[in-house]
Protein backbone atom coordinates (compact mmCIF):
# COMPACT_ATOMS: atom_id res chain seq x y z
CA UNK A 1 0.00 0.00 0.00
CA UNK A 2 1.66 3.25 0.87
CA UNK A 3 0.83 6.90 -0.98
CA UNK A 4 -1.03 6.31 -3.62
CA UNK A 5 -1.72 8.98 -5.13
CA UNK A 6 -1.39 12.77 -4.42
CA UNK A 7 -2.78 16.48 -5.42
CA UNK A 8 -1.52 19.95 -5.56
CA UNK A 9 -4.94 21.98 -4.67
CA UNK A 10 -5.69 25.87 -3.78
CA UNK A 11 -8.04 26.66 -0.85
CA UNK A 12 -9.82 29.89 -2.01
CA UNK A 13 -13.02 30.20 0.50
CA UNK A 14 -14.89 31.83 -2.42
CA UNK A 15 -14.83 28.62 -4.52
CA UNK A 16 -17.87 27.50 -1.66
CA UNK A 17 -20.99 28.61 -3.15
CA UNK A 18 -22.21 29.42 0.01
CA UNK A 19 -19.25 31.62 0.50
CA UNK A 20 -18.85 32.76 -3.18
CA UNK A 21 -22.18 34.01 -3.99
CA UNK A 22 -22.15 33.72 -7.44
CA UNK A 23 -17.97 34.69 -7.54
CA UNK A 24 -17.39 31.01 -7.64
CA UNK A 25 -18.93 31.18 -11.57
CA UNK A 26 -15.64 32.89 -12.40
CA UNK A 27 -13.27 30.18 -11.37
CA UNK A 28 -15.70 27.56 -12.79
CA UNK A 29 -12.55 26.01 -14.65
CA UNK A 30 -10.89 25.25 -10.40
CA UNK A 31 -14.01 24.46 -9.39
CA UNK A 32 -14.88 21.35 -12.11
CA UNK A 33 -10.97 20.21 -12.08
CA UNK A 34 -11.88 20.05 -8.01
CA UNK A 35 -15.08 17.82 -8.29
CA UNK A 36 -12.56 15.79 -11.10
CA UNK A 37 -10.24 15.11 -8.31
CA UNK A 38 -12.63 14.48 -5.76
CA UNK A 39 -14.60 11.88 -7.68
CA UNK A 40 -10.93 10.21 -8.48
CA UNK A 41 -10.39 9.96 -4.82
CA UNK A 42 -13.48 8.71 -3.98
CA UNK A 43 -12.50 5.83 -6.62
CA UNK A 44 -9.09 5.21 -4.92
CA UNK A 45 -10.77 4.60 -1.21
CA UNK A 46 -8.16 6.21 0.72
CA UNK A 47 -8.17 5.06 4.49
CA UNK A 48 -6.09 8.15 5.14
CA UNK A 49 -5.83 11.61 3.86
CA UNK A 50 -2.71 12.91 4.68
CA UNK A 51 -3.52 16.84 4.36
CA UNK A 52 -0.92 19.43 4.60
CA UNK A 53 -2.14 23.15 4.89
CA UNK A 54 -0.09 26.50 5.01
CA UNK A 55 -2.77 27.56 7.52
CA UNK A 56 -2.57 25.11 10.23
CA UNK A 57 -0.53 26.28 13.04
CA UNK A 58 2.92 27.16 12.02
CA UNK A 59 6.17 27.77 13.61
CA UNK A 60 9.45 28.90 13.05
CA UNK A 61 11.40 25.97 14.21
CA UNK A 62 8.53 23.08 13.82
CA UNK A 63 6.06 20.89 12.04
CA UNK A 64 2.72 20.87 14.06
CA UNK A 65 0.81 17.63 14.01
CA UNK A 66 -2.84 18.09 14.60
CA UNK A 67 -3.21 15.83 17.76
CA UNK A 68 -6.50 14.19 19.22
CA UNK A 69 -9.28 12.22 17.85
CA UNK A 70 -11.04 14.70 15.55
CA UNK A 71 -11.42 18.00 14.64
CA UNK A 72 -14.46 20.16 13.45
CA UNK A 73 -14.64 23.74 11.31
CA UNK A 74 -16.84 25.79 9.84
CA UNK A 75 -16.55 28.96 7.14
CA UNK A 76 -17.85 30.88 9.66
CA UNK A 77 -15.32 33.51 9.49
CA UNK A 78 -16.29 33.52 5.58
CA UNK A 79 -19.66 34.52 6.62
CA UNK A 80 -21.02 30.77 5.74
CA UNK A 81 -21.17 29.35 9.25
CA UNK A 82 -23.83 26.79 8.36
CA UNK A 83 -20.87 24.94 5.91
CA UNK A 84 -19.67 22.85 8.72
CA UNK A 85 -16.91 20.26 8.42
CA UNK A 86 -15.76 17.39 10.34
CA UNK A 87 -13.33 14.97 10.38
CA UNK A 88 -11.33 12.04 12.51
CA UNK A 89 -7.45 11.50 12.82
CA UNK A 90 -5.72 8.96 12.86
CA UNK A 91 -3.80 8.74 15.75
CA UNK A 92 -1.53 5.50 14.80
CA UNK A 93 -0.42 7.19 11.73
CA UNK A 94 0.50 10.67 13.58
CA UNK A 95 1.93 8.83 16.54
CA UNK A 96 4.52 6.48 13.94
CA UNK A 97 5.11 9.91 11.65
CA UNK A 98 6.24 11.74 14.74
CA UNK A 99 8.57 8.55 15.53
CA UNK A 100 9.70 8.65 12.34
CA UNK A 101 10.68 12.50 12.10
CA UNK A 102 12.39 11.97 15.66
CA UNK A 103 14.59 9.73 13.85
CA UNK A 104 15.19 12.10 10.98
CA UNK A 105 16.63 14.48 13.75
CA UNK A 106 13.25 16.27 12.54
CA UNK A 107 11.31 18.87 14.43
CA UNK A 108 8.12 17.59 14.34
CA UNK A 109 4.96 16.39 16.97
CA UNK A 110 1.75 17.29 18.19
CA UNK A 111 2.97 20.07 20.62
CA UNK A 112 2.14 23.45 20.82
CA UNK A 113 -1.79 23.40 19.51
CA UNK A 114 -3.53 26.94 20.00
CA UNK A 115 -6.49 26.00 17.84
CA UNK A 116 -7.73 22.71 17.67
CA UNK A 117 -10.90 23.99 14.47
CA UNK A 118 -9.94 23.33 10.92
CA UNK A 119 -8.60 25.47 8.75
CA UNK A 120 -9.85 26.90 6.06
CA UNK A 121 -7.06 25.36 3.60
CA UNK A 122 -8.13 22.33 5.01
CA UNK A 123 -11.94 22.58 4.81
CA UNK A 124 -11.81 23.70 1.42
CA UNK A 125 -10.20 20.43 0.26
CA UNK A 126 -12.22 18.48 2.57
CA UNK A 127 -15.43 20.14 1.37
CA UNK A 128 -14.98 18.06 -2.18
CA UNK A 129 -13.68 14.94 -0.77
CA UNK A 130 -16.66 14.44 1.45
CA UNK A 131 -18.99 15.31 -1.79
CA UNK A 132 -17.35 11.14 -2.99
CA UNK A 133 -15.78 9.76 -0.02
CA UNK A 134 -16.08 10.07 3.49
CA UNK A 135 -14.71 7.20 4.95
CA UNK A 136 -11.04 8.05 5.57
CA UNK A 137 -9.04 9.48 8.85
CA UNK A 138 -7.23 12.53 8.58
CA UNK A 139 -3.63 13.91 9.54
CA UNK A 140 -3.38 17.27 9.02
CA UNK A 141 0.34 18.90 9.27
CA UNK A 142 1.22 22.76 9.16
CA UNK A 143 4.04 23.65 7.65
CA UNK A 144 7.47 25.40 9.20
CA UNK A 145 9.97 28.04 8.61
CA UNK A 146 12.57 25.26 8.21
CA UNK A 147 14.25 24.70 4.74
CA UNK A 148 12.53 23.31 1.74
CA UNK A 149 15.02 20.17 1.99
CA UNK A 150 13.28 19.56 5.34
CA UNK A 151 9.62 20.13 4.40
CA UNK A 152 11.00 17.38 1.66
CA UNK A 153 12.30 15.08 4.49
CA UNK A 154 8.96 15.13 6.32
CA UNK A 155 7.51 13.82 3.25
CA UNK A 156 9.67 11.01 3.36
CA UNK A 157 8.37 10.33 6.77
CA UNK A 158 5.05 10.74 5.80
CA UNK A 159 5.87 7.97 2.82
CA UNK A 160 7.61 5.69 5.49
CA UNK A 161 5.23 5.92 7.63
CA UNK A 162 2.11 4.87 5.45
CA UNK A 163 4.06 2.04 4.26
CA UNK A 164 4.96 1.00 8.30
CA UNK A 165 1.35 0.88 8.64
CA UNK A 166 0.34 -0.69 5.01
CA UNK A 167 -2.29 2.11 5.30
CA UNK A 168 -3.55 3.15 1.55
CA UNK A 169 -2.90 6.87 2.01
CA UNK A 170 -3.37 9.63 0.01
CA UNK A 171 -1.77 13.39 0.38
CA UNK A 172 -3.41 16.71 -0.27
CA UNK A 173 -0.86 19.58 -0.74
CA UNK A 174 -3.40 22.45 0.15
CA UNK A 175 -1.77 25.49 -1.38
CA UNK A 176 -2.29 28.41 -3.39
CA UNK A 177 0.00 30.18 -5.74
CA UNK A 178 1.21 33.87 -5.89
CA UNK A 179 -0.83 36.42 -4.07
CA UNK A 180 0.50 39.37 -6.03
CA UNK A 181 -0.83 38.89 -10.07
CA UNK A 182 -2.99 41.86 -10.79
CA UNK A 183 -2.40 45.54 -9.22
CA UNK A 184 -6.16 44.90 -8.06
CA UNK A 185 -5.87 42.09 -6.33
CA UNK A 186 -5.53 41.23 -2.69
CA UNK A 187 -1.72 41.68 -1.73
CA UNK A 188 -1.01 44.11 -5.10
CA UNK A 189 1.19 43.10 -8.53
CA UNK A 190 4.89 42.44 -8.24
CA UNK A 191 6.54 41.08 -11.67
CA UNK A 192 7.75 37.80 -9.68
CA UNK A 193 3.94 36.86 -8.92
CA UNK A 194 3.38 35.90 -12.56
CA UNK A 195 6.74 34.65 -13.09
CA UNK A 196 6.39 32.05 -10.03
CA UNK A 197 3.08 31.17 -11.21
CA UNK A 198 4.56 29.82 -14.61
CA UNK A 199 7.62 28.51 -13.08
CA UNK A 200 5.82 26.37 -10.48
CA UNK A 201 2.66 24.88 -12.69
CA UNK A 202 5.78 24.06 -15.24
CA UNK A 203 7.59 22.34 -12.76
CA UNK A 204 4.22 20.50 -10.87
CA UNK A 205 2.99 19.23 -14.08
CA UNK A 206 6.15 17.48 -15.37
CA UNK A 207 6.49 15.95 -11.76
CA UNK A 208 10.02 17.92 -11.41
CA UNK A 209 9.75 18.16 -7.91
CA UNK A 210 13.55 18.35 -7.42
CA UNK A 211 12.95 21.35 -9.09
CA UNK A 212 11.02 22.58 -6.22
CA UNK A 213 14.25 23.00 -3.76
CA UNK A 214 15.72 25.53 -6.16
CA UNK A 215 13.37 27.83 -5.53
CA UNK A 216 14.95 31.09 -3.71
CA UNK A 217 13.36 32.17 -0.32
CA UNK A 218 13.42 35.51 -1.84
CA UNK A 219 12.31 34.91 -5.31
CA UNK A 220 9.37 33.08 -3.31
CA UNK A 221 8.44 35.86 -0.96
CA UNK A 222 8.58 38.61 -3.56
CA UNK A 223 5.75 36.31 -5.18
CA UNK A 224 3.68 36.03 -2.11
CA UNK A 225 3.28 32.37 -2.80
CA UNK A 226 1.50 30.18 -0.09
CA UNK A 227 1.47 26.96 -1.10
CA UNK A 228 5.60 26.28 -1.91
CA UNK A 229 5.88 24.43 1.21
CA UNK A 230 3.07 22.45 1.39
CA UNK A 231 3.71 21.33 -2.18
CA UNK A 232 7.58 20.03 -1.02
CA UNK A 233 6.45 18.21 1.46
CA UNK A 234 3.62 16.16 -1.17
CA UNK A 235 6.71 15.58 -3.17
CA UNK A 236 9.49 14.21 -0.32
CA UNK A 237 6.07 11.66 -0.23
CA UNK A 238 6.44 10.54 -3.29
CA UNK A 239 10.07 10.46 -3.38
CA UNK A 240 11.97 7.42 -5.27
CA UNK A 241 8.63 7.08 -6.85
CA UNK A 242 7.79 6.97 -10.56
CA UNK A 243 4.47 9.03 -11.17
CA UNK A 244 1.81 9.75 -13.64
CA UNK A 245 1.04 13.68 -13.40
CA UNK A 246 -1.50 15.21 -15.04
CA UNK A 247 -2.21 19.09 -14.64
CA UNK A 248 -5.92 19.92 -14.66
CA UNK A 249 -5.88 23.52 -14.13
CA UNK A 250 -4.80 27.16 -13.85
CA UNK A 251 -6.35 30.40 -13.04
CA UNK A 252 -5.47 33.93 -10.94
CA UNK A 253 -8.69 36.04 -12.23
CA UNK A 254 -8.46 37.72 -8.90
CA UNK A 255 -5.10 38.53 -8.48
CA UNK A 256 -4.02 35.20 -7.01
CA UNK A 257 -3.22 31.72 -8.82
CA UNK A 258 -4.98 28.79 -8.49
CA UNK A 259 -3.62 25.44 -9.64
CA UNK A 260 -4.37 21.77 -9.63
CA UNK A 261 -2.03 19.00 -9.97
CA UNK A 262 -2.93 15.44 -9.99
CA UNK A 263 -0.47 12.40 -9.14
CA UNK A 264 -0.67 8.68 -9.21
CA UNK A 265 2.22 6.70 -7.93
CA UNK A 266 4.12 3.67 -9.80
CA UNK A 267 6.84 2.13 -9.53
CA UNK A 268 9.93 2.36 -7.38
CA UNK A 269 12.70 4.76 -9.37
CA UNK A 270 15.95 5.67 -7.60
CA UNK A 271 16.77 8.18 -9.87
CA UNK A 272 13.97 10.03 -8.00
CA UNK A 273 15.77 10.85 -4.60
CA UNK A 274 15.47 14.52 -5.33
CA UNK A 275 16.21 15.78 -1.69
CA UNK A 276 19.67 13.41 -1.86
CA UNK A 277 20.70 14.68 -4.96
CA UNK A 278 19.80 18.29 -4.25
CA UNK A 279 22.13 17.97 -1.23
CA UNK A 280 24.66 16.14 -2.65
CA UNK A 281 24.75 19.54 -5.56
CA UNK A 282 25.07 22.04 -2.82
CA UNK A 283 28.02 19.94 -1.07
CA UNK A 284 29.76 19.92 -4.25
CA UNK A 285 28.97 23.45 -4.66
CA UNK A 286 30.22 24.64 -0.93
CA UNK A 287 33.11 22.70 -1.49
CA UNK A 288 33.81 24.45 -4.58
CA UNK A 289 33.24 27.78 -3.29
CA UNK A 290 35.56 26.90 -0.37
CA UNK A 291 38.17 26.60 -2.23
CA UNK A 292 37.85 30.62 -3.70
CA UNK A 293 37.35 31.84 0.01
CA UNK A 294 40.05 34.74 0.61
CA UNK A 295 42.08 34.79 3.86
CA UNK A 296 39.06 36.93 5.57
CA UNK A 297 36.36 34.00 4.97
CA UNK A 298 38.75 31.30 5.95
CA UNK A 299 39.28 33.19 9.21
CA UNK A 300 36.07 33.28 10.04
CA UNK A 301 35.18 29.41 8.94
CA UNK A 302 37.79 28.05 10.79
CA UNK A 303 37.07 30.39 13.98
CA UNK A 304 33.16 29.30 13.74
CA UNK A 305 34.04 25.36 13.15
CA UNK A 306 36.67 25.31 15.99
CA UNK A 307 34.14 26.84 18.40
CA UNK A 308 31.38 24.81 17.79
CA UNK A 309 33.17 21.31 17.36
CA UNK A 310 35.39 22.34 20.46
CA UNK A 311 33.50 25.22 22.45
CA UNK A 312 37.25 27.00 22.35
CA UNK A 313 38.45 29.98 20.59
CA UNK A 314 41.57 29.76 18.06
CA UNK A 315 44.52 31.81 18.64
CA UNK A 316 45.25 34.16 15.76
CA UNK A 317 46.49 32.61 13.00
CA UNK A 318 50.09 33.76 11.51
CA UNK A 319 50.66 34.69 8.04
CA UNK A 320 47.44 36.48 7.21
CA UNK A 321 47.37 39.74 5.70
CA UNK A 322 48.91 42.49 7.10
CA UNK A 323 46.29 45.01 6.66
CA UNK A 324 44.07 42.32 8.75
CA UNK A 325 46.49 42.97 11.64
CA UNK A 326 47.02 46.72 11.45
CA UNK A 327 43.97 47.99 10.35
CA UNK A 328 40.70 48.59 12.91
CA UNK A 329 37.06 48.24 10.96
CA UNK A 330 33.38 47.39 11.65
CA UNK A 331 33.05 43.38 10.52
CA UNK A 332 29.90 42.06 10.20
CA UNK A 333 30.08 37.65 9.91
CA UNK A 334 26.81 36.45 7.54
CA UNK A 335 26.01 32.73 7.90
CA UNK A 336 23.62 31.15 5.29
CA UNK A 337 22.25 27.96 5.25
CA UNK A 338 20.70 26.62 1.57
CA UNK A 339 20.52 29.98 0.78
CA UNK A 340 18.68 31.11 3.75
CA UNK A 341 20.32 33.02 6.40
CA UNK A 342 21.65 31.27 9.65
CA UNK A 343 23.48 33.86 11.79
CA UNK A 344 24.36 37.45 11.09
CA UNK A 345 26.17 39.41 13.69
CA UNK A 346 28.43 42.24 13.29
CA UNK A 347 30.02 46.29 14.70
CA UNK A 348 29.01 49.25 13.31
CA UNK A 349 32.60 50.66 14.45
CA UNK A 350 36.26 48.88 15.52
CA UNK A 351 35.54 47.01 18.83
CA UNK A 352 38.40 44.68 18.78
CA UNK A 353 42.19 45.75 18.08
CA UNK A 354 42.26 44.60 14.50
CA UNK A 355 40.43 43.39 11.35
CA UNK A 356 41.37 39.98 12.16
CA UNK A 357 40.28 39.90 15.86
CA UNK A 358 37.15 41.54 14.92
CA UNK A 359 36.48 38.56 12.62
CA UNK A 360 36.83 36.25 15.06
CA UNK A 361 34.53 37.69 17.80
CA UNK A 362 31.85 38.38 15.32
CA UNK A 363 32.13 34.91 13.24
CA UNK A 364 31.48 32.99 16.59
CA UNK A 365 28.82 35.98 17.94
CA UNK A 366 26.81 34.96 14.64
CA UNK A 367 27.41 31.18 15.05
CA UNK A 368 25.49 31.15 18.56
CA UNK A 369 24.14 34.15 19.62
CA UNK A 370 22.03 35.70 16.85
CA UNK A 371 18.81 35.56 18.83
CA UNK A 372 16.60 35.03 15.61
CA UNK A 373 18.61 31.44 15.11
CA UNK A 374 19.24 28.67 17.71
CA UNK A 375 23.24 28.05 17.55
CA UNK A 376 24.65 26.36 14.94
CA UNK A 377 25.04 22.23 15.01
CA UNK A 378 28.01 20.28 14.58
CA UNK A 379 26.54 18.79 11.92
CA UNK A 380 25.58 21.64 10.34
CA UNK A 381 29.44 23.08 9.20
CA UNK A 382 29.72 21.47 6.04
CA UNK A 383 26.67 23.37 5.09
CA UNK A 384 27.21 26.78 5.61
CA UNK A 385 28.09 29.60 3.22
CA UNK A 386 30.15 32.58 5.01
CA UNK A 387 30.74 36.03 4.18
CA UNK A 388 32.73 38.94 5.96
CA UNK A 389 31.88 42.56 5.33
CA UNK A 390 34.32 45.14 6.05
CA UNK A 391 32.63 48.50 6.93
CA UNK A 392 34.00 52.05 5.72
CA UNK A 393 33.33 55.07 8.24
CA UNK A 394 29.73 55.98 8.03
CA UNK A 395 28.95 59.95 6.93
CA UNK A 396 25.72 61.24 7.42
CA UNK A 397 23.04 62.29 4.53
CA UNK A 398 20.59 64.44 4.23
CA UNK A 399 17.82 62.31 1.79
CA UNK A 400 17.50 58.65 0.70
CA UNK A 401 18.38 60.16 -2.49
CA UNK A 402 22.25 59.90 -1.65
CA UNK A 403 21.74 56.03 -1.02
CA UNK A 404 22.32 53.29 -3.56
CA UNK A 405 21.10 50.10 -2.32
CA UNK A 406 24.25 48.30 -4.15
CA UNK A 407 27.01 50.44 -2.66
CA UNK A 408 26.00 52.01 0.66
CA UNK A 409 24.38 50.19 3.90
CA UNK A 410 22.48 52.28 6.09
CA UNK A 411 22.01 53.79 9.42
CA UNK A 412 19.01 54.69 10.69
CA UNK A 413 18.72 56.72 14.45
CA UNK A 414 16.41 57.90 16.40
CA UNK A 415 16.63 59.07 19.77
CA UNK A 416 18.52 55.92 21.09
CA UNK A 417 17.51 53.74 18.55
CA UNK A 418 19.79 52.77 15.71
CA UNK A 419 19.26 50.19 12.86
CA UNK A 420 21.69 49.01 10.59
CA UNK A 421 21.41 47.31 6.79
CA UNK A 422 24.16 46.26 5.20
CA UNK A 423 24.28 47.13 1.17
CA UNK A 424 23.78 44.63 -2.02
CA UNK A 425 21.73 42.30 -0.31
CA UNK A 426 18.83 39.79 -1.47
CA UNK A 427 15.45 41.35 -2.15
CA UNK A 428 16.19 44.70 -0.99
CA UNK A 429 15.84 46.76 -4.68
CA UNK A 430 14.95 50.17 -3.19
CA UNK A 431 16.68 53.06 -0.54
CA UNK A 432 12.50 53.23 0.55
CA UNK A 433 13.27 49.32 1.28
CA UNK A 434 16.80 49.57 3.08
CA UNK A 435 15.15 52.14 5.35
CA UNK A 436 12.05 50.19 6.02
CA UNK A 437 14.12 47.18 7.04
CA UNK A 438 16.69 49.32 8.84
CA UNK A 439 13.48 51.19 10.87
CA UNK A 440 11.70 47.95 11.54
CA UNK A 441 14.92 46.23 13.51
CA UNK A 442 15.08 49.60 15.68
CA UNK A 443 11.38 49.43 16.33
CA UNK A 444 11.68 53.10 15.25
CA UNK A 445 8.11 53.87 14.44
CA UNK A 446 6.84 55.39 11.35
CA UNK A 447 5.66 58.92 13.32
CA UNK A 448 9.39 59.09 14.59
CA UNK A 449 11.80 61.50 13.30
CA UNK A 450 15.14 60.27 12.25
CA UNK A 451 18.38 60.80 10.49
CA UNK A 452 20.03 58.47 8.24
CA UNK A 453 24.14 57.25 7.77
CA UNK A 454 25.69 55.50 5.19
CA UNK A 455 28.90 53.70 4.40
CA UNK A 456 30.29 51.59 2.23
CA UNK A 457 31.81 47.95 2.84
CA UNK A 458 34.22 45.49 1.11
CA UNK A 459 32.31 42.30 0.74
CA UNK A 460 34.44 39.11 1.35
CA UNK A 461 33.36 35.56 0.28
Amino acid sequence: MGITAAFMVPHPPLIIPQVGGGQEQQIRHTTDSYHEIARGIGQLQPETIVLISPHQMMYTDYFHISPGRKARGDFGRFRAGQVKLEASYDTDFVRRLCSAADKRNLSAGTLGEKDPSLDHGSMVPLYFVNQYWTDYQLVRIGLSGLPLTAHYELGEAIRETAEALNRKTIVIASGDLSHRLKEDGPYGYQKEGPEYDSRIMSVMEKADFGALLEFSEDFCEKAGECGHRSFTVMAGALDGTQVEARRHSYEGPFGVGYGICSYRASVSDPRRHFRVQYEEMERARISENRKKEDAYVRLARKTIENYIRTGSIISLPEKLPKEMYAHRAGVFVSIKKEGRLRGCIGTLQATQPSIAEEILHNAISAAVNDPRFSPIEPEELDRLTISVDVLGETEKIESPSQLDVKRYGVVVTSAHKRGLLLPNLEGVDTAADQIAIAKRKAGIGEEEAFHLDRFEVVRHF
